[in-house]
């Protein structure tokens, strides 16, 4: 018996959506449960324990990222990937800020299931993890065993995808890390538009939460990529 890759929730009002979503992640064996409303997802949240939120920005009865702010609250290990029609940068960014990663409607449903699966390869724990030692450089201490993080010896509180990116840095040490490998080894992106931003996005969360305890630790080598100083 093969192992199922992972338990997706599916938010979505629109019923032909939903069953669109549902039989393709359950074809590339994903459990799925689907919610219709802030409601019900709130109530399957209670009682289970998914890996992954596909969330509609739009609900009959709320805000899919007000609900993704309160699911990232209460339950910090479930990756957020939000379904929206909106493609405004401003609209990408803000759903950016909280979550794991974002699609626009109408969507390729290859590459919805390609993307969760790149989200839960980078956010999921294993159920077992072995006791490893902490990565570490300057003030920072990656606990990889917690996914903990802490700068000086203060916490820092990070999402799965900015712990993500944090780690591969910090693996690469001092050296210069090109955007297009940050792309491929973070979101798992093999093929991604020029224009794209979403390294960007993710280098200024962790600037502001890392630079507010201590001085800069991230530097841009302009045109190239990133590293720690």
């Amino acid at each position: 018996m093969t192992t199922a890759p992972g338990t997706v929730l599916v938010v979505e009002d629109e019923e032909s959506i939903a069953d669109v979503l549902a039989i393709a992640l359950r074809y590339h064996r994903f459990e799925v449960m689907i919610a219709g409303t802030v409601r019900e997802a709130l109530a399957l949240t209670e009682r289970t324990r998914p890996d992954v939120a596909l969330l509609d920005v739009m609900l009959p009865d709320g805000d899919g990222r007000a609900l993704g702010r309160r699911l990232r609250a209460e339950r910090p290990d479930m990756a957020l990937v939000f379904l929206t029609a909106r493609d405004s940068p401003g609209e990408i960014v803000g759903a950016l800020g909280f979550g794991d990663d974002y699609i626009t409607k109408p969507f390729n449903i290859d590459e919805v299931i390609a993307r969760v699966t790149a989200v839960l390869r980078r956010t999921r724990h294993a159920d077992v993890l072995p006791q490893r030692p902490p990565l570490t450089y300057g003030d920072l201490e990656l606990d990889e065993t917690t996914y903990s993080v802490h700068r000086a010896g203060r916490s820092v509180e990070l999402t799965p995808t900015e712990y993500a990116l944090l780690r591969f840095l910090v693996r690469n040490g001092g050296r210069i890390v090109p955007k297009e490998q940050l792309l491929r080894h973070v979101w798992q992106y093999e093929h991604t538009p020029p224009e794209s931003t979403i390294v960007e996005t993710y280098i200024s969360y962790l600037r502001r939460k890392l630079d507010a305890l201590g001085p800069p630790v991230i530097m841009t080598r302009r045109g190239v990529g990133y590293g720690l100083a």
